[in-house]
Formats: structure tokens, C-alpha cells, sequence
């Protein structure tokens, strides 16, 4: 599997499945958009990951950010192949304490950042003539309903949106698939309480956590000319976890 001479933009860059995805692409020759709100961060991660390619800060949430970051994008490379969206936050809040703007950021974040940048990501491939891929990432707790509401509520909505815009994008050539990853051993993990993480593992048949290297080789494989035949598809990658 080869990406030389495809560019490959990464949202959430910075750490956990971000970071994993930038390397990996990377890895496989691709050159690589690494994005994250935290434009140093983004920076420091294609310095010391080697990376070619470029850092760049760009807000999911704030439609003015993403739109500047694809213009970056397709300035410097002439246009987008790939378009990984692993940007994602949340927060342990109890339904009924869920304060408004806790709300509206988990949302504004996980889905209507990944609606923002597949459309700017789809936008920049018509332009281009480009029969690109976008790797969309969700939570098996969109399925489970296990976890915040808030959470739940924008990764089942990422869900619903890949299926939604694969169809409306096939025309083009463009494939669009989710993955739907189980517990994984990143930097978001860190706020959720012992007992909560303890209880996901023991429901793992293959029991242990997810690492974000394993989510980044799915993404490529769903990137990939291996997968020329898969879109609209939500793809669990979750040591056998299952859901009614």
C-alpha cells in the first residue's frame, strides 16, 4: 500500500489518533496536512514525527478556519486526496447537568467540524478533478449509547452524515466511510473515572483497549485503492464489542 504523491489532510493532529494517522500516512509516503487547533502542537509533531508535509491551525468548529485551511491545502499541494477526520472532545458531564455551552462545543467539534471539513474537503476535490477519500471517525458510543449525551449525540451524527453525503458524493467519485473505534488509549481517555474504564475493558472480548496505531492502518486501508469498492459504510474497530 502506497500514498506517494497523495496528499493526506489530518484533522486533530496534534495527539492520539491524529498524531497516529499523520505518521502513518506519512509512512506511506504520502504528504501529509497535519491540522489541529493547536497550530505549535501540529508543528511539533511533523518535526519530530519527520514528516512531509505541512502544520497548520485550523478550528473544526469555526467555518472561517476550515475554509482557510484547505485553501492553505490546495495552494501549497494543488488540491486533496485524502481528508481524515479525527479532530473529537469531550467532557463527563450528566445529562441533566449538561451546561448549554458544553453542549454546543462537543457538537460545534465532533460533528459540525466533520461536516465542515468534508464539504471544504469535497469542494477542493471537485475543483481538482480528484476521485478522493474521506475517512470520517465516530465511537462505538454512538451505538452503545455509553458515555455523555453530548458525545453520544455528535458521533451517532457523524454516523448519519457519512451515509448521507457517501451517496450524494459517489457521482463525483468520492468515497466517504466512518470508523467507529472502541475504547482507545489516547489523551481523551484520561478524564474518564477508573471504575467507568475498568467496566469498557471487561466488555472487550478481546480484552484490552484499542491503540491509535490500529485506527490509523484501517484509515488507511479505507483510504486506500484496497478499498476502491467501500463507501457510506460505518466500519467498528472494537475487539469484538457488540451492540443490539
Amino acid at each position: 500500500m502506497s500514498f506517494e504523491g497523495k496528499v493526506v489532510f489530518v484533522t486533530g493532529a496534534a495527539q492520539g489518533m491524529g498524531r497516529a494517522m499523520v505518521k502513518h500516512f506519512a509512512g506511506l509516503g504520502a504528504s501529509v496536512a497535519a491540522a489541529d487547533i493547536n497550530a505549535d502542537a501540529a508543528a511539533d509533531a511533523v518535526l519530530e514525527l519527520g514528516v512531509r508535509g505541512m502544520a497548520l491551525a485550523c478550528n473544526v468548529a469555526d467555518p472561517a478556519s476550515v475554509t482557510a485551511a484547505f485553501a492553505a491545502v490546495g495552494e501549497r499541494f494543488g488540491g486533496v486526496d485524502v481528508v481524515v477526520n479525527s479532530a473529537g472532545i469531550g467532557s463527563v458531564d450528566a445529562f441533566l447537568e449538561t451546561p448549554d455551552d458544553n453542549w454546543m462545543r462537543v457538537i460545534g467539534v465532533n460533528l459540525t467540524g466533520t461536516f465542515l471539513c468534508c464539504r471544504e474537503g469535497a469542494r477542493l476535490m471537485q475543483k481538482r478533478g480528484i476521485k478522493g477519500v474521506i475517512v470520517n471517525v465516530s465511537s462505538t458510543a454512538a451505538m452503545s449509547g455509553e458515555g455523555p449525551s453530548h458525545y453520544c449525540a455528535s458521533k451517532a451524527g457523524v454516523m448519519g452524515l457519512t451515509r448521507s453525503i457517501a451517496r450524494e458524493l459517489a457521482a463525483s467519485g468520492i468515497r466517504v466511510n466512518t470508523i467507529v473505534p472502541g475504547p482507545t488509549n489516547t489523551p481523551m481517555m484520561a478524564g474518564i473515572p477508573d471504575e467507568w474504564m475498568q467496566s469498557m475493558i471487561k466488555a472487550i472480548p478481546l480484552g484490552r483497549m484499542c491503540e491509535p496505531e490500529e485506527i490509523a492502518r484501517v484509515a488507511a486501508f479505507l483510504a486506500s485503492d484496497d478499498a476502491s469498492f467501500i463507501t457510506g459504510q460505518n466500519i467498528a474497530v472494537n475487539g469484538g464489542m457488540a451492540f443490539i
